[in-house]
């Protein structure tokens, strides 16, 4: 797409294989999702994908790009190290990666090669149950299914690798992990998967602080009733998450703009 405010991208998709450049729509289309939902932080934040067939190499945005202008073409390949391995011709304005984003989605990315997409935000519910002592509640039945959440307590901006390890082991084999005092990380299986537990997140953070700005006692759920209903979200009693909703996710960006498929 050509026009005022648009970058003149030049298309990466003869530069990589089949299943790269699939990879690469379906990243630049999570990152459109997550601002069209209200989860972004203009271009602050990371959202990676592996690439199918290319262990330890990752995709991830260009540091300097809103999330609503994210294209299959502007998004940055990189290795564990840190190493730029392919990226688009972006003229003068050359925009690399950043180092906060490198630390943390590196560091997944090796430690869980299960993992194929890692979603890290600062929405502002995220971060205002951060921020709170008693994390999030299970209070309602979107929140149970992250009865088990990992927290991750404060160590400044994320630059230093020596924090990878306290970070891995707070997630565990989790699907996601509250940043105390920031924000929080999702991972999936697929894009879709990881999309699907972050707005949920979302959804879990904003209906607690909804209801705890009523200021009235909130009503809590039996233990074991919590337990079953967690249960039933894990993998191996329903089907993935994602399968149904982003075919349909993927449409409703086509309509609104397809040019995240650039």
């Amino acid at each position: 797409m050509n026009g005022p405010g648009v970058l003149n991208i030049p298309s990466m998709k003869g530069r990589c294989s089949d299943a790269e450049w699939q990879a690469r729509i379906d990243l630049a289309a999570c990152y459109r999702l997550v601002d069209h939902y209200g989860m972004a932080d203009m271009m602050a934040n990371h959202i990676s994908s592996h690439v199918p067939g290319e262990p330890g190499a990752f995709l991830i945005n260009p540091y300097g790009m809103m999330y609503e202008e994210i294209t299959a073409s502007c998004l940055i390949k990189v290795d564990l190290a840190g190493n730029i391995l392919s990226k688009p011709d972006f003229g003068g304005l050359n925009y690399g990666i950043n180092k906060a984003g490198y630390v943390i989605h590196s560091a997944v990315h090796a430690a869980r090669p299960e993992v194929a997409c890692v979603i890290h935000t600062h929405s502002w519910a995220s971060m205002a149950v951060s921020a709170l002592e008693c994390g999030l509640l299970p209070i309602t039945q979107t929140a149970m299914r992250f009865l088990k959440i990992g927290y991750h307590d404060y160590q400044g901006v994320v630059l230093n690798t020596a924090e990878q390890e306290s970070l891995l082991k707070d997630l565990g084999e989790r699907e996601a992990v509250i940043f105390r005092n920031h924000g929080a990380m999702v991972v999936g299986r697929t894009v879709g998967e990881a999309f699907n537990w972050t707005h949920r997140l979302e959804l879990s953070c904003r209906a607690q602080i909804g209801a705890m700005s009523c200021n009235t006692p909130l009503q809590g759920v039996p233990q074991h009733v919590l337990e079953e209903t967690w249960s039933n979200y894990q993998p191996g009693t329903r089907r993935p998450y994602g399968v149904m909703e982003w075919p349909a996710l993927l449409r409703k960006l086509d309509r609104m703009d397809p040019s995240y498929r650039d």
